[in-house]
C-alpha cells in the first residue's frame, strides 16, 4: 500500500443513512472511492463549495493527517490496539451549524466521551508520526495561531487538538454570508432526519492518502472493543 499520510477519523457506519447522504453531498464515497452525483444548488456550484471536504471524505477528525514514521502495518496495529481499549458510546443527535464560516455537522448536546476518544487517538499514535515539514508548519502559522495553539503545533504537529479540538464533520469550504444563507437550508434538507438520529460510536477508521493531493480513503474500520 502506497502511503503519503494517514489519519484516524470517525465516519458513519456504511449502513447509517448519514453515510450515503453525506457522501452524496460531498460527491465521493470515502469507503469505495466512487464519485457520486451531488444535489443541485440554485446559482451555486456545489462541486466547488465541497471540493476541500470531498478530498478528505465524510469524517470527523480524531488524529489529524500525518506522515508516518513507521511502516503502515505498524501504524494500523497501533490503531487496532487503541480501538481494543476504547469502549463504544452513544453520539448525541447532530445538526448543521456554522463553524467559523464553514458548515459542519456538530453534536447538539455535550458528549465528554468524544473528547476522551479524540485525545486518546492523538496520544496513542504520536510515536507513529513523522515531524511536520517546515513548509507545513509555516502554512499552519499563517492562520494566526494563539500561544496555546502554537504550543500544540510544536508538540503534536497540529494546533487543533486537546482543548482546541471540536467535533465536526465539515460539509463546505468557508462561505460568505450570502452563500451560507443559501447552502445551510439546502444541506439541512438534503440530510433530513439522518443527522438527528441517535447512533453509536462503535468504531474508528484508518484513512490513507496515497499521494500528495490524492483523496483520502478508508482502509480499515476498527471496532471499539473496550468494556466488553
Amino acid at each position: 500500500m502506497t502511503v503519503h499520510r494517514l489519519a484516524l477519523y470517525w465516519a458513519p457506519e456504511r449502513e447509517d443513512p448519514l453515510h450515503a447522504l453525506g457522501s452524496a453531498w460531498l460527491g465521493r464515497d470515502a469507503e469505495t472511492g466512487a464519485a457520486l452525483p451531488q444535489p443541485r444548488l440554485p446559482a451555486l456550484d456545489i462541486a466547488e463549495i465541497t471540493a476541500d471536504p470531498r478530498l478528505y471524505g465524510l469524517h470527523a477528525t480524531l488524529k489529524p493527517p500525518f506522515r508516518p514514521a513507521r511502516e503502515p502495518a505498524a501504524v494500523a496495529a497501533a490503531a487496532e490496539a487503541l480501538a481494543a481499549r476504547l469502549a463504544p458510546f452513544d453520539l448525541p443527535p447532530l445538526a448543521v451549524r456554522d463553524l467559523s464560516g464553514f458548515l459542519a455537522l456538530r453534536e447538539t448536546a455535550p458528549c465528554p466521551a468524544l473528547r476522551v476518544l479524540a485525545d486518546a487517538c492523538v496520544e496513542a499514535l504520536d510515536a507513529c508520526r513523522a515531524p511536520p515539514a517546515e513548509a507545513e508548519l509555516a502554512r499552519r502559522r499563517q492562520a494566526g495561531l494563539t500561544p496555546a495553539q502554537e504550543t500544540l503545533l510544536a508538540r503534536w504537529g497540529y494546533p487543533y487538538v486537546f482543548d482546541e479540538w471540536h467535533f465536526h464533520i465539515t460539509l463546505t469550504r468557508r462561505l460568505s454570508a450570502e452563500e451560507r444563507a443559501a447552502v445551510l437550508p439546502a444541506v439541512t434538507a438534503h440530510l433530513g432526519a439522518a443527522a438527528a438520529r441517535m447512533r453509536r460510536v462503535a468504531s474508528i477508521c484508518l484513512f490513507v492518502q496515497p499521494a500528495p493531493g490524492a483523496p483520502f480513503r478508508i482502509v480499515r474500520r476498527l471496532p471499539l472493543r473496550g468494556g466488553r
